[in-house]
C-alpha cells in the first residue's frame, strides 16, 4: 500500500511560450503509515508534486499510482483511489461553497453515498477533529469565518471522508499558537490510531522536526534530500543552504553550543528536550 512516483515530469505550459518545468524526472514511494514532511524554496516544486498526488494535476511524463492503481487513468478504480488521498490546502477558501459549515464538511461522506445517521456522525466527528462545537457552528456560513476557522472548516471537511493518505499544505497558516497544537496534536493522534498516511508541506521546520519520521526536500523541481528529519538537519545543512531552507531554529542553538565545547545531543525535537539536554550537560560538568 502506497503512493507511488515512476519518473515523473510535469510541465506547466506545454508547447507554450510560458512553458516551464516544475518537477523533473521524480521517483518516489511513500508507504503507508508514514509521516512525511515536505519542504524546499518558494518554486521548488512542492505544490506541483502533492497536487500530482491526488491526481488534481496529471503528469508530463511517468505515472502516479495509489496502491498499484494508475490515478490519470479515468476508469471508477482511479476514480475510487483519488477519493483515498485527501488534501487540505494552504488556502482555505478555495475549498469552501456550501451555505452552512455542516453542509460544508457533509459534502465528502454525502458524494460516497453514505446515510443521512453516517453523515452526521461524520460531521460531528470531524468538527470535534478540529475544535468546532457543532451546536455553535453547525448552521454557519463559512465565508462568515475568520481566516483561522476557515482553515479549521477546510480540515474537517477532509477529516470527513476518512482518507487514507491526508495531504497537509501549509495547515496552520492562519492559526493561533493554541489553535496550531490542537490541530497538529489531533494529527498525530489520527497518524497514530488509524495509521492514516501524512503528507505534510511546510515551512515551519519545529513542526517538522517534531512530527515528521521522513523528510523530503526539493530544489529546483528535484528531490535533493530524502531521509530522517534530525539526522539530516543535523548533517546535511550546505545541501538544505543551497536549497534555500534552513535547520530548526531549536538545532541552531543546539548546533551553536556544540560547536563552542559543549558536548550537547544537539539531534532534538522540541525546545523542552533541548533545555534537558543542556541541563544534563551542565549537571554532569558540575558532577566532573
Amino acid at each position: 500500500m502506497s503512493i507511488k512516483l515512476e519518473h515523473v515530469t510535469h510541465t506547466y505550459g506545454l508547447g507554450s511560450p510560458f512553458e516551464k518545468t516544475a518537477l523533473h524526472d521524480v521517483s518516489l514511494e511513500i508507504k503507508s503509515g508514514e509521516f512525511v514532511g515536505i519542504i524546499g524554496h518558494t518554486g521548488s516544486g512542492k505544490s506541483t508534486l502533492v497536487q500530482l498526488l491526488n491526481g488534481l494535476l496529471q503528469p508530463t511524463q511517468g505515472t502516479v499510482t495509489v496502491d498499484g492503481t494508475d490515478i490519470s487513468q479515468k476508469t471508477k478504480e482511479a476514480m475510487q483511489m483519488r477519493h483515498k488521498v485527501g488534501m487540505v490546502f494552504q488556502y482555505p477558501e478555495y475549498q469552501l461553497f456550501e451555505e452552512t459549515i455542516a453542509r460544508d464538511i457533509a459534502f465528502g461522506p454525502r458524494n460516497f453515498g453514505l446515510n443521512d445517521d453516517e453523515i452526521e456522525e461524520r460531521v460531528r466527528e470531524a468538527m470535534e477533529f478540529v475544535g468546532l462545537d457543532y451546536q455553535t457552528y453547525a448552521d454557519r456560513s463559512p465565508f462568515r469565518l475568520s481566516g483561522g476557522q476557515m482553515r479549521r472548516v477546510a480540515i474537517a471537511g477532509v477529516i470527513a471522508i476518512h482518507p487514507q493518505y491526508l495531504i497537509l499544505d501549509e495547515p496552520s497558516a492562519g492559526l493561533d499558537p493554541a489553535g496550531r497544537r490542537e490541530i497538529f496534536a489531533e494529527i498525530q493522534r489520527w497518524h497514530r490510531e488509524k495509521n492514516i498516511t501524512v503528507i505534510l508541506v511546510s515551512h515551519n521546520m519545529d513542526d517538522i522536526s517534531r512530527m515528521a519520521s521522513r523528510l523530503i526536500v526539493l530544489s529546483q523541481g528535484k528531490i535533493c534530500i530524502d531521509g530522517e528529519p534530525l539526522s539530516v538537519f543535523a548533517t546535511e545543512q550546505e545541501t538544505l543552504h543551497r536549497a534555500g531552507v534552513s535547520v530548526p531554529p531549536v538545532t541552531e542553538v543546539m548546533q551553536y553550543l556544540k560547536q563552542r565545547g559543549l558536548p550537547l545531543e544537539d539531534r532534538v525535537h522540541t525546545v523542552e528536550e533541548a533545555a534537558d539536554s543542556i541541563f544534563q550537560c551542565i549537571r554532569g560538568k558540575d558532577h566532573a
